[in-house]
């Protein structure tokens, strides 16, 4: 399943409605790339969402 390792964003779970009123479960996952990220000066790929990267949570982190 999709999960960021930064900030453990990961699916969440509700109930699509259509415009008839039918309902049908539904997951909605979390834009999830693979970076390489350096940790400590070692070059590491991580699952990283795109909300850590555009905030430049990956290079602060990591």
């Amino acid at each position: 399943m999709a999960k960021c390792e930064l900030c453990s964003k990961s699916a969440v779970f509700g109930i699509k409605v259509s415009h008839s009123h039918r309902r049908a479960n539904k997951m909605w996952k979390p834009n999830v790339k693979k970076v390489k990220v350096n940790v400590n000066g070692t070059a590491r790929r991580m699952y990283i969402c795109t909300r850590c990267m555009r905030s430049g949570k990956s290079a602060v982190e990591a």
